[in-house]
């Protein structure tokens, strides 16, 4: 049984998933101390939390056993993602759960702050009738500066279309094509800032996001604009957002979230007419904590059960249909990494890894992480996973390309691994035989088509009589097996390489007996692992 531990709180439902699933185990203890959550977290491969469980280094260092923490939101500030990724660990999220929940709440600030709805609230609430008092701002032919067109971003922008506003976007990983679709123009930001009559931020806090909108950005827009923040506190610089109120340049402000939360209760900004504010519950609607806890649970049940990663903010995401299409090449991609770990001396500089022909259409980063996990395992001597491969590398000062070229000649699809370390280069390539039959189909500049499994003999000789046979009688002397033999030749027709699949693996002895056979160059064991079906 695989155990799943949930930290914070999580609606039935989503308890529901883990508990009917076979083979996982589920402790559910919502508010856990921090204390006795580091004694116990050694024992799970599953961690579920919300925004009250702080995983610090300190206390993800502790879990050795953790494969997956799941977070029921979108936020995941309070998860050290560093050392997450380092001890191979991958964080989901749930970004679409919540997604029209949190559009809705920026949708309702920013019509409540054209029209002042909570002070004209609050006045009457008071025994006042300041009708005049409380004139707004018409958003019919608005223009609405979305910051980040994501998930939320997108709705916003769809659900501001229908109140006839002009959108325009800034989003540096969006194509013009998805903001076409969208009815969305896609500005810079200098020019968002320009335009904007009313802005709304729906980006991540990121070190690059953090302070986005701040004195600079102010002094860059329109007088009386609309500011909206339902994203992340820390993106406004909330000083900043002071001054510009006080001047005038800014018209009003809507907070859904802060730099520090829950704010004083002194906090300035909460003393400014022309903000309102509500604490972070973007998000809190019945049906969203019932989305993202559904979410959470069947993503990392999932993970655990069936090797599915989707949401993963630290490892490229794959749908059960993707991972259909790509697991032989991601396998391919482990053979070939394992083979070139294996080849040259010296430490690695450079990888490679080429796609050509179909696999060049399809999300190929899962097979460059499959690449790289089986070049470092055999060497590297700590845990190596799909997570932390990148990083381990990058440790080890190893630079990793990743490109697609043209169809290849003679393969549906071909995959091309370069190696190049500080002693020698080498290249290895492979594709697919039908749908799942991994075969090497390239060794430098050798051609031939090799099963990779197994203790594998790579041999490089003179192309001349009566090797091949010596080879045999020296392999069978030793009581050593051939399974399958595939042989190359050098474009000249000089050198030759042979692939032999042996079993049992032959010893020291046995090697250096191949070594001295005439017209022999190189010898090397490979161990390719078990074959793959």
């Amino acid at each position: 049984m695989v155990a799943v531990l949930v930290s914070d709180k999580l609606s039935e439902e989503g308890l529901r998933v883990l508990r009917e699933a076979d083979g996982l185990e589920v402790d559910y203890q919502p508010g856990i101390d921090l204390d006795e959550l580091r004694k116990i977290l050694p024992r799970y491969e599953g961690l579920i939390i919300r925004s009250g469980t702080k995983l610090a280094a300190d206390v993800i260092e502790r879990a050795d056993s953790l494969r997956v923490i799941g977070r029921a939101g979108i936020g995941v500030d309070n998860v050290d993602l560093a050392a997450a990724t380092v001890r191979g660990i991958i964080v989901m999220n749930t970004p679409e759960g919540n997604a029209i929940t949190t559009a809705e709440h920026s949708l309702a600030l920013m019509t409540s702050l054209a029209r002042r709805i909570p002070q004209a609230t609050a006045s009457m609430k008071s025994g006042r009738w300041e009708k005049s008092k409380f004139s707004g701002k018409e958003l019919f032919n608005q223009v609405l500066g979305v910051v980040g067109l994501g998930n939320i971003g997108a709705i916003v922008a769809d659900r501001a279309r229908g109140l006839r506003m002009r959108v325009i976007a800034f989003d540096p990983m969006v194509s013009e094509e998805r903001a076409q679709r969208l009815g969305v123009d896609l500005v810079s930001m200098d020019a968002l800032l320009a335009q904007a009559d009313v802005i709304t931020i729906h980006v991540p806090l990121t070190k690059d996001t953090r302070g986005l909108i701040g004195a600079k950005a102010f002094a860059q827009m329109k007088d009386g604009v609309l500011l909206i923040n339902a994203a992340r506190g820390g993106i406004v610089d909330e000083a900043a957002l002071l001054a510009a109120l006080e001047s005038g340049k800014v018209a009003g402000a809507a907070l859904d979230v802060f730099e520090s939360e829950p704010p004083p209760a002194d906090h300035p900004l909460l003393a400014r007419p022309e903000v309102i504010a509500t604490p972070h519950v973007g998000a809190a609607t019945d049906q969203a904590q019932v989305n993202v806890a559904i979410a959470v649970a069947e993503q990392v049940r999932d993970y655990l059960l069936s090797g599915v990663v989707r949401n993963a903010v630290n490892l490229p995401s794959v749908s059960a249909d993707q991972l259909e299409e790509l697991r032989p090449f991601i396998a391919l991609g482990e053979k070939l990494g394992c083979f070139q770990g294996q080849l040259c001396e010296g430490g690695v500089k450079e990888i490679d890894v080429e796609y050509a022909g179909q696999i060049s259409e399809l999300n190929v980063q899962p097979v460059t992480l499959s690449v790289l996990k089986g070049l470092l395992e055999p060497w590297v001597g700590e845990r190596v996973n799909f997570v932390n491969a990148p990083h381990v590398a990058q440790q080890h000062g190893i630079r990793v390309i990743e490109s697609k070229a043209a169809q290849p000649q003679d393969f549906v699809s071909l995959v091309t691994v370069r190696m190049r370390t500080s002693e020698c280069e080498s290249l290895v390539a492979g594709t697919l035989f039908g749908r799942t039959q991994i075969r090497i189909v390239r060794v430098d500049d050798f051609l031939l088509e090799a099963i990779p499994e197994g203790a594998t003999l790579l041999i490089r000789n003179h192309d001349r009589p009566g090797i091949v046979g010596h080879i045999g009688t020296t392999l069978g002397n030793a009581q050593i097996n051939i399974s399958r033999m595939q042989l190359g030749l050098s474009p000249d027709g000089n050198e030759a390489l042979q692939l032999l699949n042996v079993d049992p693996a032959p010893g020291e002895q046995v090697l250096e007996a191949l070594r001295q056979l005439a017209g022999i160059e190189s010898v090397r064991l490979l161990d390719l692992g078990p074959r793959v079906s």
